[in-house]
Order: structure tokens, then sequence, then C-alpha cells
């Protein structure tokens, strides 16, 4: 453990160019074709917000240009199919959400497989969501909230970013705790439940502290709770979930970077070298952190071992629930 906090202590003062040394990469590396970043979901929601906060310091590391393809739709089956017939030739990666794990249980005919056709790359970042909501909507935390909503069952929606996403799993999980009724509607990514909520369209979203940032310094958006263990040092006057009636509850979305599966493993290693110098980078790690955001910049074996607990986990409490994943 005390290497391990050496190493990250290491990483995050030391140079570009003695990162790459450090790391094993070539410091003076001709640029070759671009590296793309295959965003699942529109611009504006956590999973874009990461990757471009990324981009500039890896296009630097990686002595090559990389660029953002957001490539929105279908509950991010349209980017990942992509990036799954992609060439593995490690010019293209998936920057996908915790919805990569989730949608082999929400969607039964996946165009591709999950966990067959791609190779972890490197967890990149954790977060804790955000409930966010309307100024319209009654109280001030999420148990004055959840009080309102029993008494007028159907009133109140919130926003997620698709079916099965982890929001989605979230909120349906607080909704059976405190046998409320909050009906649901699916957005295509962060930016639009965002859209929906500031205009009233949907009375809440839980989203990451990055993706309601602005709207809750602007008053257009209240935060109700946090879902994490520990309260955001930005929103000390937010309660945690499990302060607001949920003993020891706790949830995180994720961000992860996948290549196709048969990538040589050896480009695969250059790009988790490539990934973990960019997020221990001390402005990418300061910029991640400050939106509300957990470096992990696991390699990517870790990777592919948490995406399957995920996976495991909500799979167990989907057939519990026996909630509906068909709406």
């Amino acid at each position: 453990m005390n290497q391990r906090a050496n190493r990250r202590q290491l990483l995050q003062t030391t140079s570009a160019t003695a990162l790459l040394s450090l790391l094993g990469l070539p410091a003076q590396a001709q640029e070759g074709p671009p590296l793309k970043l295959v965003v699942t979901f529109p611009p504006g929601g956590s999973t874009d917000i990461t990757a471009r906060i990324m981009q500039p310091r890896l296009s630097e590391l990686a002595r090559r240009s990389v660029i953002v393809d957001n490539k929105p739709g279908a509950a991010s089956q349209i980017g990942t199919n992509y990036v799954a017939k992609a060439a593995p030739d490690g010019n293209t990666v998936l920057v996908c959400f915790d919805t990569h794990a989730i949608n082999p249980i929400a969607k039964p005919r996946l165009p591709y497989d999950t966990f067959k056709d791609f190779v972890g790359v490197s967890l990149a970042v954790r977060f804790p969501l955000v409930i966010g909501a309307s100024p319209s909507v009654p109280g001030a935390h999420l148990r004055e909230f959840l009080d309102a909503a029993r008494k007028a069952p159907g009133k109140f929606s919130y926003a997620s970013t698709g079916v099965g996403s982890m929001n989605h799993l979230v909120m349906e999980d607080i909704k059976r705790k405190s046998n409320t009724f909050v009906l649901h509607v699916p957005y295509g990514g962060g930016g639009p439940a965002v859209a929906a909520v500031v205009s009233d369209q949907a009375s809440l979203t839980l989203l990451s502290y990055a993706a309601l940032k602005g709207q809750i310094a602007a008053g257009k958006v209240k935060p109700l709770a946090v879902t994490g263990a520990k309260r955001l040092p930005d929103l000390p006057h937010v309660p945690t979930v499990a302060e607001s009636g949920f003993p020891g509850f706790e949830a995180y979305s994720w961000i992860g970077i996948f290549a196709p599966s048969a990538t040589p493993p050896a480009t695969v290693k250059r790009l988790t070298d490539e990934f973990q110098a960019t997020l221990h980078t001390p402005d990418v790690a300061n910029k991640l952190t400050a939106a509300g955001f957990e470096v992990m910049a696991t390699d990517g074996l870790s990777l592919d071992r948490y995406a399957r607990e995920q996976h495991d986990r909500w799979d167990k409490f989907i057939k519990q629930t026996k909630l509906k994943l068909d709406e």
C-alpha cells in the first residue's frame, strides 16, 4: 500500500516528459494517426466532460492528435457498437459510462457482446451522483422531497440518462426503500437530463457534480443529496443519501476506457500507460477532482473485473426487485 501511495505521489509531482519515461513511453514518439475517443452520450454529460478534460494532455503524452467523437443514441449502443466494429489498431477507443455493464441486462439483443468484444484499457474515474431538483420542487433535502412525493404519487418525475443506466437503477432503489412513486423519464444523456430539470419538464435528475455544477451555482438546480459515502467538499451542506434515512446506502457511477478485443496486448498496454499518465498529471487530476470525480486510473484487467462485478451486482438487484427495463 505504501509503495502504491509513493508511486501515485511521484506521478502527481512529475513533469509530462518524466511521466512518459517513468511509464516506459517514448518521450519523442513521432505523431501517428489520430486517437479517437468515442463518447456514447451527447456533449455536456459526465462522460463527455471527462473525455474533454483528458483530451489536451493525452494528445501531448501520446504525441498525436486526440479527437472526442460523440456518438449518442440507443442507451449508448450506437457508439459502443461503432467501437466494437472498429479496426483493432489502437486508434479508436470507447469512453463509456456505467451503462456499459448494465446494457447486457437491460438489452438482451445487443449488436455486440459486452464482455467478448472489448478489452479494458483503464477505469478512469468514479463519482457519486448528485440528486439535483428543479427549484420548484418541494423540499430542501431528499428526505423532505420524498415526504412530499409520498403524499402525491406520480406528481413528480426524474430524468435519467436511459433505461438501465446507473441513475435509473439508483433512483429505483431509493424509491423502493422509501415506498414512493416518482415517474421515470429516460433521456439520451446527461445534457438533455439537466435541460429537462432546468425547464421543469422533469422534477429531478441524478448526475455527476460536474454535469450539475454550473446549474447549481446559477440557482437553476438545487442539490438534495449525494449518493457517495461522504458529502462533497463543494456541497458541505448537502447530505448523503445515507444521512437522509437510508443507513449504509452508497452508489457510484464510473467511466471506463475500452478497446476492441482483438487489439494486440502490446497496443492495449501502450494505451493504458498513456491514459494512466494523463489521469495522474496534476492539471488533469485537479480538474477531475474539482468536478467531483475520483481519479482511479487502473489497468485494463482491473477495469474488466470491475465491469463484471457491476454487472453481477445490478443483475441481482433487477431480478430481486423484478424491475422492468422495457420502458
